[in-house]
C-alpha cells in the first residue's frame, strides 16, 4: 500500500464507528479554519526555509484535505482519488505546449483555457464572462486586490506606468486626509480602502507582492518591538510604565542601520 493509500485509509478509520469521536464531529463547514490554519503554516515554514518543517506542515494540509474528501465520499459527492483524476485532467489541458502540439501562449493561453473551462461549467447560463473571473472571494484582501488589478489589466485598463500608479496613490492619500479632517468614519473607511489599493497597483507595477511586502513588515516589526520589550526588562523596567516619547528614543535606538 502506497502512503496516500494508507493516508486515505487512515482517515475512513478515523471516520468510522471505531474511530475518533472528533474527526467523525467534524464538517466540511468546522474544516474551513483547520484548512486556513494549516496553508498559513506551510506558508511559514516555506518563509523560514525549514525542509523539515515544511515536510510536516505539507502532510498536515494533506491530511486536511483527505479528511474533507473523506466527508464529500461519504456524501457520495466524490472521493480525494476523483479529486487527484480531475487535476491530473487539468493540467493535461491547461498545458497543451507540454501534452500536445500547441506553441507555448504564456499567460493569455493560460487565461483563456480557464475562460472556456467556467462557459463550459456554466452551460452558457448566467451573467456573460468577465476579466475579473476567477479570483477566489475567500482570498487575503491585499493578494485578491492584487490578482483583481492584474487581471484588469490585462484588458489594457491600468496605467501605462508605475508612476501613474504612484501618482494615484498621492491623490488618494489626498482624499483620506480630506476624509480624517471631517472625522466621518464611512468616509475614511472608503478612503482608507483606495489607498490600500492604489498602494497595492503601486506593488503590482513594481514588480513585488503587496502581501508578502506587508508580512515581511509585520515580521520586522514583531522582532523590533519584541527586542524594544527584552532591552528595557533587561534594565528592570516595565514596558508599559513608560511614556511614547521614551518607548520612541528606544525604539529608534534599536532600529538597524541600513
Amino acid at each position: 500500500m502506497g502512503s496516500l493509500d494508507e493516508l486515505v485509509a487512515i482517515t475512513q478509520k478515523l471516520r468510522s464507528d471505531e474511530g475518533c469521536p472528533w474527526d467523525r464531529a467534524q464538517t466540511p463547514h468546522t474544516l474551513r479554519p483547520m484548512v486556513v490554519e494549516e496553508v498559513y503554516e506551510v506558508l511559514e515554514a516555506l518563509e523560514r526555509g525549514d525542509d523539515a518543517a515544511l515536510r510536516d506542515e505539507i502532510g498536515d494540509l494533506l491530511f486536511t484535505v483527505a479528511l474533507l474528501a473523506q466527508m464529500k465520499a461519504e456524501a457520495g459527492a466524490f472521493t480525494l482519488d476523483d479529486a487527484a483524476k480531475a487535476v491530473c485532467e487539468k493540467m493535461v489541458r491547461r498545458h497543451p505546449h507540454v501534452f500536445g502540439d500547441a506553441e507555448y501562449g504564456g499567460l493569455a493561453s493560460w487565461e483563456a483555457i480557464k475562460a472556456a473551462e467556467r462557459a463550459e461549467r456554466s452551460g452558457g447560463e448566467g451573467p456573460p464572462p468577465s476579466a475579473l473571473d476567477g479570483v477566489p472571494a475567500a482570498l487575503p484582501a491585499l493578494l485578491q486586490a492584487q490578482r483583481i488589478g492584474k487581471k484588469a489589466a490585462s484588458t489594457g485598463f491600468d496605467w501605462p506606468t508605475l508612476a501613474g500608479a504612484r501618482a494615484k496613490l498621492d491623490e488618494e492619500l489626498a482624499e483620506l486626509d480630506e476624509a480624517l479632517s471631517g472625522a466621518q468614519v464611512a468616509a475614511v473607511e472608503e478612503e482608507l480602502g483606495d489607498v490600500l489599493f492604489s498602494v497595492v497597483n503601486v506593488a503590482r507595477h513594481a514588480g513585488v507582492s503587496a502581501e508578502d511586502c506587508l508580512r515581511a513588515a509585520t515580521r520586522k516589526f514583531e522582532t523590533r518591538f519584541r527586542r524594544l520589550e527584552s532591552s528595557i526588562r533587561s534594565q528592570g523596567g516595565d514596558p508599559a510604565a513608560l511614556d511614547a516619547e521614551a518607548l520612541e528614543a528606544r525604539w529608534q535606538a534599536l532600529k538597524e542601520p541600513r
